[in-house]
């Protein structure tokens, strides 16, 4: 386990990532994360926004960018969202934790698939991506089987990828606490999809 006030190597670089958080409370990371998706990053950035911001890291900003994908004439399309890229897959918001678990915890050098690191790296995201699936409603991690029921060039999916986005955020920031030795306050807020819809106070369209 890594101490809280170790320093970690970045994705920028080389340069040193320290994380300056004292405690994380989880349901502000949940609420914060569906609330960035709502003003207009999709899922993969909303849960690499809040992650950074939660935990307090000197990286720039700008490394929200690793989740999206310059196209022509300047238009900006993110990457990992609807699926990667609209191709269906993998869900965005679950592909923002892996992101952010590897910022933490990934590696930059070659030493092969035994090395300590990279196994540890990919236990915590095999975690995430089965607590999603387990707790999603629809058992479920690919795109196009999550939202199969919606009209996605009607935004029907809107609500649904708000809820996934603040779930995989909470409980990205639960799995890196954990790892890091910060402690954690609040829950994660886990309902079905139904029950959900029930507690908004709010437009559930961005």
């Amino acid at each position: 386990m890594y101490h809280k006030d170790d320093a970690f190597e970045g994705m920028i670089g080389g340069n040193k990532m320290k994380v300056n958080a004292k405690s994380i409370d989880l349901a502000k990371v949940q609420s914060e994360a569906e609330e960035s998706y709502r003003k207009g990053f999709f899922c993969c950035e909303a849960v690499m926004e809040v992650i950074m911001d939660n935990f307090e890291l000197d990286v720039p900003h700008e490394i929200i960018k690793m989740a999206s994908a310059n196209l022509p004439e300047g238009v900006v399309l993110n990457s990992m969202a609807i699926g990667v890229g609209k191709s269906g897959c993998i869900c965005g918001a679950l592909n923002g934790g892996v992101l952010a678990i590897s910022m933490f915890f990934g590696r930059d050098e070659q030493r092969g698939p035994k090395d300590p690191e990279v196994v540890k790296c990919m236990s915590m995201t095999n975690e995430l991506h089965d607590w999603f699936r387990e707790n999603n409603t629809k058992k479920a991690a690919c795109c196009r089987v999550l939202t199969r029921e919606f009209d996605m060039s009607q935004g029907g999916h809107k609500s649904q990828c708000i809820y996934y986005t603040g779930m995989c955020a909470a409980k990205t920031a639960e799995i890196l606490a954990r790892e890091l030795g910060i402690e954690t306050t609040g829950e994660i807020k886990v309902l079905s999809h139904d029950d959900y819809l029930k507690t908004r106070t709010t437009p559930l369209e961005a």
